[in-house]
This record gives structure tokens, sequence and C-alpha cells, in this order.
């Protein structure tokens, strides 16, 4: 009799297309899926993202047994959970007599690492649901003095054809990026995604996630996420219609109680394998061709999926395991409380670390330059940065989220990703969003008790790193200018600055 095998199907592996599934023979094989307290406390995840994670295996599960499949399902509260994957996948070998296991790639080293050092023969099979590979990436990457996302995008955009011309862009430009970045009309009336009330299956889990981390950081109610390919679906469907013709001019706006706009918020869906990212992008292209949907909007869109998307995850392996611990400005400052709901007189703060409190989700200007933008003037510790963003966001999985935070946001890979620090004053918050309105901080002033604390800081961060940064070709214009002030009053705003993050060391409300 021939033994079964495990095929392992990991909380962010839910398709039916993954490689391992596929790899598999239904008359034979044994699927393995698995909630485990490993996964759900190796940081402290937002009680939503736990939910959704935990909803979608329970559904996905359901699939396959439907489509014919044995399927060992382990709920985080059986009494025989051993508590990780590797356990897991110890324990079902025993109970079904089997000694290899199929599993597509994860997306974080600690996962690839337990599968490797398992007593078991384990086959890793490439995640196919990219469009491209590490090894492409890598060859890709080998002899470039600088990775930069802009030419692996138009690399990918050749390969997919989409919104292609033979070998030319539709409309003659690759990037319609100086035509995004519009704040919001004073008017706004963005329109709301599709919310999903829970049944049976979504209750159950919600009743379990309040009971067992209750004491995490987020609101697990009102829990609103899609949980199965057709919810998914639906929220892809609403967005195409509603939102994306105004999706490209608004994409890095910012609303107070607004946290949709014309936004997709389907990161989280196609993160964990409810959506796959060609045929997202298809279906963009296809409202450009019908006139549904302007160029500015849909490039913009799909250069986030093919372009930046698999960008990051290129990085995330062609750097390896260390990439995390990455450290290149020396920054060690401790996480504020601000960042886990404490009080702070910062209105763009309290807005943004709020509304992930409530939904678990900000979009990508309000991590780039609302918490990773004061993260990295004020020289918070880049891996206790990172740590926040895998614990707060619905879509964060290591693979994405370390090369957005380590190098994008952080500059702490030393500029493989960014070619400078994405820092600014004030002024660009006030610019793209109405947080400054009412602030206890005066946006406007560049000195005093309520100065802006973004002024002060932007200015501090550029004389620290001064011998870094100075002959930048990108921000040498900013260092002639800030030279060219009067010697007196630049001391004032770094002695200002200096007190200010003395204030928030002492752990007073700032």
């Amino acid at each position: 009799m021939v033994k079964p095998r495990l095929v392992l199907v990991l909380g962010d592996q839910l398709s039916i297309d993954i490689s391992a599934i596929q790899s598999a023979e239904k008359e034979r094989d044994v699927v393995v899926l698995a909630e485990v307290m490993a996964e759900a406390t190796y940081v402290p995840h937002h009680p939503k993202k736990i939910a959704l994670v935990l909803s979608a295996m329970r559904q996905f599960a359901s699939v396959l047994r439907d489509d014919g499949w044995t399927v060992a399902y382990t709920k985080l509260d059986d009494e025989t959970n051993t508590g990780s994957i590797a356990g897991e996948l110890v324990r079902r070998a025993s109970e079904f007599g089997a000694d290899d296991v199929i599993a597509t790639m994860p997306g974080e080293w600690r996962l690839i690492e337990a599968l490797n050092n398992l007593p078991l023969v384990v086959r890793q099979l490439p995640d196919d649901r990219f469009i491209t590979s590490p090894k492409e990436f890598a060859d890709w990457a080998e002899d470039r003095k600088e990775l930069r996302m802009e030419w692996f995008y138009r690399k990918v955009r050749r390969k997919t054809g989409l919104l292609m011309e033979g070998s030319e862009p539709v409309g003659g430009k690759w990037n319609y990026d100086s035509e995004n970045r519009k704040p919001a009309p004073d008017d706004t009336r963005p329109p709301k995604p599709p919310v999903f009330q829970p049944y049976a299956i979504v209750a159950e889990v919600l009743e379990l996630v309040e009971y067992r981390f209750a004491e995490n950081f987020g609101e697990l109610y009102p829990f609103e996420f899609a949980t199965n390919r057709s919810q998914a679906l639906a929220v892809l469907d609403h967005f195409i219609s509603h939102a994306l013709p105004r999706f490209g001019d608004y994409q890095d706006a910012m609303v107070e109680g607004e946290p949709w706009l014309w936004l997709a918020v389907i990161s989280p869906y196609l993160n964990i394998g409810l959506l796959n990212p060609i045929e997202v992008c298809r279906r963009a292209e296809d409202a450009f061709h019908a006139g549904a949907a302007p160029l500015n909007a849909v490039e913009g869109f799909i250069r986030q999926i093919i372009g930046w998307r698999e960008y990051v995850r290129g990085i995330y392996f062609l750097e390896g395991p260390d990439y995390v611990s990455r450290n290149a400005l020396d920054h060690y400052r401790p996480l504020p409380a601000l960042f886990w709901g404490g009080e702070t007189h910062m209105r763009c703060l309290s807005e943004v670390v709020g509304q992930t409190q409530e939904h678990a989700y900000a979009h990508h200007i309000q991590r780039l330059m609302i918490t990773g933008n004061f993260a990295l003037l004020a020289g918070l510790d880049p891996g206790a940065v990172h740590q926040w963003y895998l614990s707060v966001y619905a879509d964060a999985f290591e693979w994405v989220e370390a090369p957005n935070t380590i190098g994008m946001s952080q500059f702490a890979d030393g500029g493989l990703v960014a070619s400078k620090p994405y820092v600014s004053s004030g002024n660009y918050i006030s610019k793209m969003s109405d947080y400054c309105v009412g602030c206890h901080y005066d946006v406007k002033a560049k000195t005093g008790e309520r100065a802006c604390p973004f002024n002060l800081l932007y200015w501090h961060f550029i004389e620290r790193n001064r011998d870094r940064f100075q002959n930048n070709r990108r921000m040498a214009v900013i260092y002639r200018g800030w030279d060219k002030r009067d010697a007196e009053q630049r001391k004032l705003v770094l002695d200002y600055a200096t007190d200010w993050l003395g204030r928030l060391d002492a752990g007073e409300t700032v």
C-alpha cells in the first residue's frame, strides 16, 4: 500500500491553485491545516488579523473537503493541538503513517527553517501565486548597482503584457505617479467598501479570539472583513466599479474619519490567497479598455501589485533572514506608548494609530509618511517598528512587511530599497491631509513649544545624519538650504527638537 503524504497549507496560502495542492493526489494524500499558538503569538497580532486568518482557514478547509480532499484540520483550542506547525506535522505524520510532506514555500524565513528541521522528508515547492520567483529576481538583481523598483516593474510589465502595446507601454509612459498625488477634495464622499456580517463559522472564531487575545492591541468588533473567496471577489468588484476611477488621483490622500477613501482594500485577501494578483490586474486593465477608468488610475493600481508587491518579495528573499535586524542609521529609541494607543497631542498620529486600532488597516501613505516618517525622524529602533507593523496590520506578513519597513520606511538597510530617506516636515502632511486642522501643534511654526514636531524633528534628523546624506544627490539641496539659515536660528530649531525628544523619552504626553 502506498503511504499517504501530508500536504501543508498555511494560513496565508488559501488558494486551491497553490503548488502543494496541485502537486498532491486526492486519493492518496492528506491536507494539513493547523491553527497554532506559535503563529498567533510570534508577534502580538491585531485580533482582527487573527480572526481573519482563522475564519478564512476554516472556510477553505470546507472548500477542500467539498472538492474531495481528506483534510486534517486542527483548531486552536483542540486538546491535542501541539501549538506549532512543526508539531502538528509530526503529530499528523504519526496519525496517518506518513513520512513525506509537500509544502509551498512559506513567506517567512522562520517557517522555512522550521520545515527544513523536521524529522520528515519535506519538499518545499515554489509559491507560484506570484508572477516572479526569488531566483528570477536574484538574476535580475545580479551585478546591478541599484535595485530600483521602477526598472523591475518594467520587466514584469513586459512579462505579463499588462497595459502593453507590443513592447511599448500603453499611452507611451510607464509610470503616471506624478498625476497621482492630489489631496482629497473638500466634499469628499468616497464609496464605502462592502462589509460582511459574521455567520456561524466566523462567529465561532470571533468568540475564540475574544477569549484568547483580549489583551492584544486592536478592536475585534465590528468584524467586517471578507473571509472567503466569493466575498473577496465582491470587494474587488466593488472597487473596480466604484473606486478605481478616482484611485489614481487620490491614492496618497488622507482624511480624518475616512479610512478607505478610493482604495481597493484587497491586500489582506491577496496576501492570504483569496485573490490572485494577475486576475486582479486583468480586471483593472479591462476597466481601462472599457473606458471605465483612466490610465493614471489603472497603471498606478497595477504598479502597486506587479511592481511594488513583487519587488519587495524579491528583496526579502534576496537579502536573507538577517534583513530584519539591519539598523544602518543606528536608531535605538524604544517605541513610545502612543504607537499602542497612548495619548498624544499629534493629531495625525492619533488619527492613524486610532484607525489602525479600529480596523487593522491604514493605507500606504499613512504608514509611510505618518507613522513611518515619525519613527524615522525620532530615531526609533527599526526592529521595534518592524515588529509593530507586523503586529497591527491585517495584510502584514514578513515577506511584504519587512522590506516596506526596514527598507522603504526606516532606511535601515542603508539605501538598498530607497535612494533617500522618506522624511518630511509637517508641510507634506498638511498638504495631503486634514489632520493639521485643529491640532494642538501649529504646522506653520518652525520653533517654539507649539511648533509641529515634524518640523523640529525633520531638521534634527538632517543634522544628525549630515555625514551620511549631505552628498546624496537627492538631498544635497536640502543641506545647502539649511546651511544658508542663520546659525542661531538653526541652533534654536535643534534645541527645541532635542527638548521635545527628551520629553518623549521621559514618557510625557507629546
